[in-house]
């Protein structure tokens, strides 16, 4: 088997995020259900969401994405396949992650619909409530996938979010045969209850098939997957058909059970949680980027756990410091 040449390749939605601060009696007027994500399945109703959205701020965004730009900011080598339209927001997404230095060379795709994007209504405890229009993310066929790619990378790293569309979701199973083929490890992230209520059959399909190598979880989706609400109990389930799981606990921090251990890591003090979009997704970052380097899932989780607390401490899913000087000065 040949040395990887990628850290990680992703794959999942290209989608340009709108942030915009709000307060809990405008989510409660448009019948938002606060720290969830929801769907919009027209532009127009996009349109009309956004017309009523404060001031706010375009950045690139998508899980997927968010997690592969945390992981270049620490040094690593990643790739990116997601689909995004001929369009503006199609080519802000595209110039922003390559100025990263993430490869992407997924073609455009013309004609409607256009580019997905995120509104997200940020509110005074820092909670982010995501209404997001899918777009073309939800038509990369199995076709745009670039094959050397997933193969070079030692990880491929797959968005639950994305597995909703038909299309994408036989995308991405390809894409496992030939992360696997390779010889190299498979990480998913379950994104959402949404997404397991629609695709947890799935899931746990691919994980008593052998199929996934890294499962990352927070504590309402692991209890959701594993239809138990006892948490201890959800994690070692889950955690008997996965060699390595990973689960997040906002301000309890998060473990990792593998090998029949458990490691676990507080969370990073910060002075204010201002704006949780991202967390997850950077959290991940640190998490791959250890691995990657070869380090112990104990630092693993610690790098996981910075770059989260970063994240939190300003609007936006993307880093605002050097990530990679920031966990020197944290692992010493």
């Amino acid at each position: 088997m040949s040395q990887p040449t990628y850290d990680v390749v992703a794959i999942g939605n290209a989608i340009v995020d709108v942030l915009s601060q709000s307060d809990d009696a405008f989510l409660a007027e448009a019948a938002m259900t606060k720290g969830s994500m929801q769907l919009m399945f027209s532009p127009e109703e996009a349109d009309a969401l956004y017309a009523k959205m404060g001031p706010g701020i375009e950045a690139s965004g998508g899980s997927a994405a968010n997690t592969v730009a945390g992981i270049a900011a620490m040094g690593g080598k990643c790739g990116f396949i997601g689909q995004v339209a001929s369009d503006e927001l199609g080519d802000i997404f595209a110039h922003d992650i390559r100025a990263v230095g993430i490869d992407f060379t997924t073609a455009a795709r013309d004609g409607d619909p256009t580019t997905a994007r995120c509104l997200i209504f940020v509110t005074p405890d820092g909670q982010r409530t995501m209404n997001t229009f899918l777009g073309a993310s939800q038509f990369l066929p199995e076709s745009a996938l670039d094959r050397d790619l997933i193969a070079n990378a030692a990880i491929l790293y797959l968005e639950g979010y994305l597995w909703d569309p038909e299309e994408p979701r036989q995308a991405m199973r390809a894409a496992i045969d030939v992360a696997r083929s390779a010889g190299r490890k498979v990480a998913f992230t379950l994104s959402d209850i949404f997404c397991i209520s629609r695709h947890g059959g799935d899931f746990r399909q691919l994980m008593a098939d052998g199929l996934i190598d890294i499962m990352f979880a927070n504590e309402a989706e692991i209890t959701a997957l594993m239809d138990n609400q006892d948490f201890d109990a959800a994690v070692a389930a889950a955690a008997s058909q996965v060699p390595m799981l990973v689960v997040t606990r906002s301000e309890k921090g998060a473990i990792a059970v593998s090998g029949g251990q458990t490691v676990s890591v507080a969370a990073e003090p910060i002075e204010r949680v201002v704006d949780t979009t991202g967390a997850g997704d950077l959290f991940a970052a640190g998490f791959l980027r250890g691995q990657a380097q070869g380090k112990s899932i104990a630092d693993s989780l610690k790098m996981g756990a910075v770059c989260a607390a970063e994240i939190i401490s300003h609007y936006g899913a993307r880093a605002q410091v050097d990530l990679k000087a920031l966990i020197a000065s944290k692992l010493g």
